[in-house]
């Protein structure tokens, strides 16, 4: 009995090497070496006030902007709004107390089927496109890829990535740039926890060890670190928070969390078990994909 338990682990054993060893190799034949960025004719623009077409700026340029504002939307009408209304109310009076702050809101429409780019539009009516831009996506790229390209049209000096649920208290900006001001070389990570112990545990045994929530849709970035980041990563869907903060700490950038107030706010467009699968698959492949050199980052300090 004793000899065929041990027969059993052992077939077991090797199922799961040879698993493993498939899962590899498959990881690296499909990885694409370089990331793969591209933007389609229609969105070397966006349409301001007046309904003219601008160039797009680029992330090579040197800020003109204090602030960056990034907010990925897809079929966002709904929620959009009560995000937008809270951080343009706050961006406005800091700059009525500050008038040398400057900042613009560039909402990505990524390719939504709902009426997401209308809506951003009032704002950029109302406000002026100096300080709201909208850009459409020809095609959904998911959530990381509009962030990408909201990040290198970006004219800010930082640049913060905001969920369009308005889920965190857009005030909390404050407490963001403290903890960008306040960053050592090597700090210490004090933030909340979610519910999502067993990813937040792949993705801690497997990619980021000292960040407790990657997930968290409240980022803010020097203009440098935004642009050496998002110029290497690969992943465009909802993992793509931990392949950048993955590259972040290869590339020796100091990173701090801070903690926010954060409320649950309906119309996600996660679907839960499929979601968790696709970002874990992910996870997984990030890691061996580096592991075997299939992607490669060059590594250097910066600030």
């Amino acid at each position: 009995m004793e000899s065929l338990l041990a027969d059993v682990v052992a077939v077991l054993a090797a199922l799961a090497a040879a698993a493993l060893i498939l899962i590899t190799i498959v990881a690296h034949i499909t990885a694409t070496k370089m990331p793969n960025f591209h933007r389609h004719e229609e969105e070397r623009f966006f349409v301001n006030a007046e309904g003219k077409k601008e160039s797009i700026p680029s992330i090579h340029d040197p800020p003109t902007k204090e602030l960056s504002v990034v907010v990925p939307s897809y079929n966002e009408e709904d929620r959009l709004p009560l995000m937008m209304d809270e951080a343009l109310d706050y961006l406005e009076k800091r700059q009525k107390r500050d008038p040398a702050f400057t900042y613009e809101v560039i909402v990505v429409d990524d390719g939504s089927k709902d009426q997401t780019a209308k809506v951003a539009m009032k704002y950029c009516k109302k406000y002026g496109s100096d300080k709201v831009r909208v850009l459409t996506l020809v095609k959904n790229r998911g959530k990381g890829g509009a962030v990408r390209m909201g990040v290198f049209s970006c004219r800010g000096g930082k640049i913060l990535m905001a969920d369009a649920d308005g889920a965190t208290k857009f005030a909390d900006i404050e407490k963001v740039e403290e903890g960008l001001r306040n960053l050592q070389p090597w700090p210490r990570s004090y933030f909340r926890t979610l519910l999502m112990y067993g990813f937040h545990f792949l993705v801690w045994f497997l990619c980021v060890k000292e960040i407790r929530d990657t997930q968290c849709g409240f980022k803010l970035l020097t203009r440098e670190a935004a642009s050496r980041t998002f110029s290497a990563l690969h992943i465009e869907r909802w993992a793509f928070d931990v392949e950048l903060l993955y590259i972040a700490q290869r590339l020796k950038i100091p990173i701090a969390e801070v903690a926010v107030n954060w409320t649950e706010i309906d119309g996600s467009k996660l679907v839960p078990f499929w979601s968790w699968l696709q970002m874990g698959r992910d996870l997984l492949f990030i890691r061996l994909r580096y592991l075997t050199g299939a992607w490669r980052l060059e590594t250097s300090k910066s600030n």
